[in-house]
């Protein structure tokens, strides 16, 4: 199954209409990227990570975004206050765990997510889906050390197990709902070169989402428009530096 491209704009259509205030707990190496990529595609980021606040900003948002990539102590508790409430709330959550299977703290952080409040969709690379799995895969950081398809098994236990779609981003973008499937071979190497790519993924799907309660589709959306972003700015034959910011040229009507 591949998405089609009516049915993308459709989706795009809606979060500009919508404008949906998209709540993420994410990593400080990407934050002024993803939310100037939320801005292009017409959602309305909230970079908001303080337990003093998540839970209110939870309650007026259309999604939450939890991005485990440079954790600490306080960062967890956000985390938890705020994937509870949106849970409790059934506002849908879209989780990335950056680094899992790297560190015993990144692995029971994730348990301990995971088992407070299902997601809806889970975004990583094949390293990152494995290791979530128990497959005790290798990583090499942030980085993964498997192509995108030897991830599938993995992705179809979690999305068994915690009844969710799952994402596997490479080469090749997988998504997974179950035993249904979808492949998107958008996107261009120079994405590889640029720093929180991934992350990016995970901030437009917890845009797409918002807009779209058929979870599988809309994340198969967002993956599609990632990669298409990549393709346009890659014509561009830019150096990375500047293909970062050019990946995110606000759509026009």
């Amino acid at each position: 199954m591949s998405p089609t491209t009516q049915s993308i704009w459709n989706d795009l259509t809606q979060i500009r209409a919508q404008a949906p205030l998209v709540h993420n707990i994410t990593n400080f190496v990407v934050m002024n990227n993803t939310a100037n990529a939320l801005l292009a595609v017409g959602a309305s980021p909230a970079m908001v990570h303080s337990p003093a606040e998540v839970e209110d900003f939870v309650s007026i948002s259309s999604s939450l975004v939890v991005n485990i990539g440079t954790l600490d102590d306080n960062f967890v508790t956000g985390m938890t206050l705020a994937m509870r409430r949106a849970s409790e709330l059934g506002k849908p959550i879209v989780f990335d765990p950056v680094g899992v299977g790297a560190t015993a703290y990144r692995n029971q952080v994730s348990q301990d997510l995971l088992t407070l409040a299902t997601p809806t969709v889970i975004r990583g690379n094949a390293s990152e889906i494995m290791a979530l799995a128990g497959l005790n895969a290798q990583t090499k950081g942030v980085d993964s050390l498997f192509g995108s398809d030897a991830a599938l098994d993995a992705a179809r236990r979690l999305s068994s197990v915690w009844s969710c779609v799952v994402v596997i981003s490479g080469a090749v973008d997988y998504i997974v709902w179950k035993e249904q499937l979808a492949a998107v071979a958008n996107g261009h190497p120079l994405m590889t070169k640029v720093t929180g790519m991934g992350c990016t993924a995970t901030a437009l799907t917890g845009a797409f989402v918002a807009v779209n309660t058929n979870y599988f589709q809309a994340a198969t959306h967002a993956m599609a428009v990632m990669g298409i972003a990549g393709e346009l700015a890659a014509e561009k034959k830019l150096a990375p530096a500047v293909f970062r910011s050019t990946s995110w040229t606000p759509y026009m009507p």
